[in-house]
């Protein structure tokens, strides 16, 4: 009787977690600004080798990630679900975009530190690989050629330092709130700071890495100082809310890195 309930339940939640990813979708729309603003980074903008680069340090991250969603989708099988719903918060929050005059591009919220202490880290980097696919072909924001790029700074570096972040916080005796708002603060600033450092070390030709990297990014410090902070505390609201309504939804899977 007791399976019969639990199996029940599970398909209850399937079914309310395949609509909530149409509403979040449809949410999109209404979302999107008037004009396509260049977000991430562009098409066209890294030379060949570059990119080719970026796709190959991106995809063993990415083909780990889809492992671990298998894995993970055998011990808990109501858990692709979530990782929908994670995915499409991933998708909405980084349609965010603000024009940052300075540099002639947006910068935009990621959701990728609070997707990493809700799914892991592995799989936050595959739920943000299909939402930057998804922009890049129907939205006009990024490339398809920079794809690797986007990933890496977007789903890895972001990914892994909002999950490092929070973990060594509450190691270090933060509550789970502080841990969260540190996880999506720092997560948001690593992102840009490898976007920054893609950017620069990609077009600096003669002139030096370095300067072109303080460049980049203090060209981004306008716009994404306060953007971070707004993660920071978005991160905090949503692992609260989650903390005290759905708990069992952060309890850590058996086995690997989550």
């Amino acid at each position: 009787m007791g399976k019969i309930l639990l199996r029940k339940a599970g398909i209850n939640y399937m079914k309310s977690g395949k609509i909530m990813v149409l509403w979040l979708l449809g949410a999109v729309v209404l979302l999107l600004p008037d004009r396509a603003w260049a977000m991430h980074i562009s098409e066209g903008i890294l030379p060949a080798h570059w990119a080719v680069l970026w796709f190959v340090l991106s995809a063993p991250f990415v083909a780990w990630g889809l492992r671990d969603l298998r894995l993970r989708s055998e011990q808990v099988p109501h858990f692709k679900p979530l990782v929908g719903l994670v995915g499409a918060a991933v998708f909405i929050i980084s349609c965010m975009p603000i024009p940052v005059p300075t540099a002639g591009t947006c910068s935009h919220p990621c959701g990728t530190g609070l997707a990493a202490i809700l799914i892991g880290p592995w799989l936050t980097v595959v739920v943000t690989s299909v939402a930057l696919v998804l922009q890049a072909l129907f939205l006009a924001h990024g490339g398809v050629t920079t794809l690797g790029a986007n990933i890496f700074s977007m789903g890895v570096a972001g990914a892994f330092v909002g999950y490092g972040v929070f973990h060594l916080a509450r190691r270090l005796g933060a509550g789970w709130v502080l841990a969260a708002f540190l996880a999506g603060l720092l997560s948001d600033w690593a992102t840009y700071t490898a976007t920054s450092f893609e950017l620069a070390s990609a077009l600096h030709g003669d002139s030096s890495l370095g300067a072109l990297f303080v460049a980049i990014l203090v060209a981004f410090v306008p716009t994404q100082l306060p953007l971070g902070i707004f993660e920071g505390f978005l991160s905090a609201g949503a692992y609260r809310f989650i903390y005290t309504r759905r708990p069992e939804l952060l309890q850590k899977p058996v086995g690997g890195l989550s």
